[in-house]
């Protein structure tokens, strides 16, 4: 049985959702940083969030990959990489995961060293970051259960 146009066309907004998040989150994990008096933090001082970033970076090569291909099986209604989508889906949620995970703790425990409330712009955009990158995943997690089904019906 093959895959409905009305899912494939839920997968490609979800994917584009996934994409722009990734893309928002990407941009502002670049620009955290922050000086008060004699320190500066960097987020790339920290590899919490150099996971974070490596994570979205992944996430942003493999999903438009991803996109391209939705976008390629939609024109020519086929239905050729549903093993892709269905292992890819699973891979790059986990990673995204991981990476919000990953961003979200190393906050967490660098805010406990900051009790005068400081570095309070540098922890707001690691956690606009993280949170970002958390809707990501919930964009590709619902993908992934969508390819889920699809290859259940191709059996």
């Amino acid at each position: 049985m093959e895959n409905s146009s009305g899912s494939r066309i839920t997968s490609l907004i979800l994917r584009i959702l996934t994409f722009v998040f990734l893309f928002i989150s990407f941009f502002i994990l670049i620009t955290t940083s922050q000086t008060v008096r004699p320190y500066k933090l960097h987020f790339n001082d920290y590899h919490g969030f150099r996971y974070m970033l490596a994570t979205i970076i992944i996430g942003l090569v493999f999903n438009l990959l991803q996109i391209a291909f939705s976008l390629f099986n939609i024109v020519k209604n086929g239905d050729g990489t549903i093993l892709f989508d269905f292992f890819g889906d699973k891979f790059l949620s986990y990673l995204l995961a991981t990476g919000a995970a990953a961003g979200f703790g190393v906050g967490v425990d660098l805010k406990k060293v900051d009790p005068d409330d400081l570095f309070r712009i540098f922890f707001d955009k690691a956690y606009a970051a993280s949170t970002l990158l958390l809707f990501a995943f919930f964009c590709s997690a619902a993908v992934s259960i969508l390819s889920s089904f699809a290859l259940s019906k191709r059996s």
